[in-house]
């Protein structure tokens, strides 16, 4: 009985992690081959998971398996060293809609939910599976005021609460996307 209910609580949990909130719906025509390569996250909300990272970047690659190899990396300022997390992801719907899911843990999956893309792959606006998880990517570390307004603003229409943002650091000096083994 016991494991029963932990067996139901955890499928409950996996599929709670692969929604969308109610107000995002994923781009339509997604082209993985132009959004592969790396970006910057310039704007986040706030959570755990990159709490106190500043130089973030995500870096996309075709997996053989025909999904998506990421590489997350920060720098901590508290710990004076660079992180790294590499998952993977692959597409929930079709490979033409902007929803996957990515795991950076064995078999639990969270939901990557690309909700608005620029026509030449410059910016994205990401979700996760609720309104505590928006990201700004971008291919440069710095967008114009026009993006940023673009972007809090399509946010606060789908219900995300913008005022939590963070705009990631880019300043730092030193060498570039170095991980801890380096």
């Amino acid at each position: 009985m016991k494991r029963g209910w932990m067996i139901g609580l955890l499928s409950l949990m996996l599929t709670g992690c692969l929604g969308m909130p109610k107000q995002v719906t994923p781009v339509t025509d997604f082209e993985l081959n132009r959004y592969l390569g790396s970006w910057y996250e310039v704007a986040r909300l706030d959570h755990s998971f990159e709490r106190g990272l500043s130089d973030v970047t995500a870096t996309y690659s075709l997996r053989e398996d025909g999904g998506v190899k990421v590489i997350n990396r920060g720098y901590s300022r508290e710990e004076g060293k660079w992180q790294e997390a590499e998952g993977k992801a692959y597409f929930v719907e079709n490979d033409k809609t902007g929803y996957l899911k990515v795991s950076f843990f064995g078999p639990f999956y969270g939901s990557y939910v690309v909700f608005e893309l620029d026509d030449d792959y410059q910016y994205a606006f990401i979700s996760g599976p609720d309104h505590d998880y928006l990201w700004l990517l971008s291919r440069t570390p710095i967008v114009s005021e026009s993006v940023k307004e673009q972007f809090i603003a399509a946010a606060k229409q789908r219900g995300f609460a913008t005022e939590g943002l963070i705009f990631v650091d880019h300043t730092r000096t030193g060498p570039k996307h170095k991980t801890n083994e380096q």
